[in-house]
Order: structure tokens, then sequence, then C-alpha cells
């Protein structure tokens, strides 16, 4: 399996290619990294220094992957952070070539905006470029809560209304949406719920909720659930196998205390959880 993936990167930690490539790669998928930022740490520290790329940076890489001829090899695209709309842009001609090689090749898009807590803490344009443009041409999207609410309007409080958002943004295009974070009226102080919807059908899958403040797991699960939906082929399968990776990958950094998620330290959870948690219908 190979895959494209086009998103930010930093030089210390692990949020967005530096969370999503090394699992991946694990798991036996060739991955092809394209950054959309260079930082040298995750903004959630505060301070961080590096660039923003821009559209056309992004477009020449990709022209220049179609140039070695093996754009009919992609089996899909993953994006999460833009950093700017013109980015998003180059993304969605990225989406188009691989597909005009590829007609089977999927597009997986992690709506990467805000956050419950923190808000949206991305630039003006990006939600709208992501309702408008990113979420209809996905396949796949992985919202958290907060995203989820943002890009439908609507209330997730209830189980009910989760699955609702979940209906309305696959009326925009998404055959299989991915909650990845979700915390309803039903879920216990202790537990949290990932809800994933494909075909009219819900599933979810509770775990314990750990006590850590970190950056990247959401762009981990993104890249675990994408490989694992495009060979199986199920979401339910899909969100059994990426929801207990991580709940191991962060149980680790938990117990370590670490204020980065030990993507090194604990790869073995990718490809062998420690623990594994039902897949429930709902």
């Amino acid at each position: 399996m190979k895959v494209l993936s086009i998103q930010s990167h930093v030089a210390y930690g692990h949020v967005g290619n530096a969370s999503a490539v090394f699992p991946m790669q694990r798991l036996g998928v060739e991955v092809w990294p394209i950054h959309t930022v260079q930082f040298s740490n995750h903004t959630g520290y505060g301070a961080w220094r590096g660039r923003v790329f821009d559209g056309p940076a992004i477009e020449e890489l990709v022209a220049g992957i179609g140039e070695r001829g093996v754009l009919g090899t992609c089996d899909g695209v993953l994006s999460g952070y833009m950093g700017s709309a013109d980015i998003g842009t180059a993304i969605l001609r990225a989406v188009e070539a691989a597909r005009a090689a590829n007609p089977a090749a999927l597009y997986c898009c992690d709506p990467v905006m805000g956050d419950t807590g923190r808000g949206v803490y991305v630039r003006p344009g990006i939600p709208e470029f992501m309702r408008e443009q990113a979420v209809p041409a996905a396949d796949i999207v992985t919202p958290n809560q907060f995203e989820l609410e943002a890009l439908t309007g609507l209330a997730t409080a209830t189980l009910d209304g989760a699955k609702a958002a979940v209906r309305a943004l696959q009326a925009q295009g998404p055959r299989v949406v991915l909650v990845t974070s979700l915390m309803t009226e039903a879920t216990p102080a202790d537990a949290i719920d990932l809800l994933a919807g494909e075909g009219g059908q819900f599933w979810c899958l509770r775990t314990p909720r750990l006590t850590l403040d970190v950056n990247g797991a959401g762009d981990c699960i993104a890249a675990l659930f994408f490989v694992h939906y495009a060979r199986t082929g199920s979401a339910a399968l899909a969100l059994g196998m990426a929801g207990a990776s991580v709940y191991g990958l962060l149980k680790r950094t938990a117990e370590a205390g670490s204020r980065e998620i030990l993507t090194v330290a604990a790869q073995e959870e990718f490809v062998a959880p420690s623990e594994t948690f039902p897949v429930a219908p709902v």
C-alpha cells in the first residue's frame, strides 16, 4: 500500500506527519510525505519557529512525484493541518491527480481546525475551505467532536445528536466518518468514545479516559484508521484496530508522564495492541 500524506511536520515531537508517517510505515505502508509547514515544535507550546509553505510549493512536489510515473500506484491521499487555504487547493489538486492515475485511490481528510477548550486554532478561511471544498471531496473524514459540530452546525451532546451530525457530514460527500473523540450524555466520566459511521450504520468503541495533555493523537488515529479501512473495507474493523492502537500509545505516554506522545517507544502498539476493546453497533 502507498499513501501520499500531506500535512504539517515538526522537528521535535510528534504531530502531523511526524505522528502519522511512522505508524503507517510500521504497518508496512510506503508513505510519501509532503509537509505543509515545517516547525520546530507544535504550536501547543505557545512558541515555535519555522515556516508555512504555500500552495505552489506543494503542487511542485506533487508534480515531481507525478513525473516519476508512480501516481498510478498511489492507493490514497491523507491530509491534515493545512496552514493556509491555498495549500488546501493544492491538496485537492493532488487528490485529483491521484484519482486520475488510479480511480480507486481514496482521500482521507482529517479536517484539522480546532478542539474543545482551545476553539478554532487555524488561519481564517480554512474552516470555510474544509466545509465547502475538502469535506465534499473526501471519501473518509476524521473530525474530533469540536470539528464535527463546526462542520455541521449541529450539537453532539447526545449519541443521537452525534449520529445526526455524522449523517449530515456524509450527505456532503464522504461515505465514512470517524469521530476521533466523543463525550455525550451516555459517556461515563472516566471514559471516552470513538464513533464510526458508514452506509447508515454506526459503531462505537469506548476506552478508559487517560489523564494527559498531548498533541498529535488525532493525526495518528486518522492515519491508522485510513490504512485499516483501505485494507479491510470495513469501518467497524478499522475502528477496532485503530482505536486499540492509539489507546495503547496514549497509555504508554501517560505512564511515562511525557508531554509528547511516545510514537517510537510505543511502536509495537501499532502492529499488536496490548489491549483491545469491543466495537458495538449503536
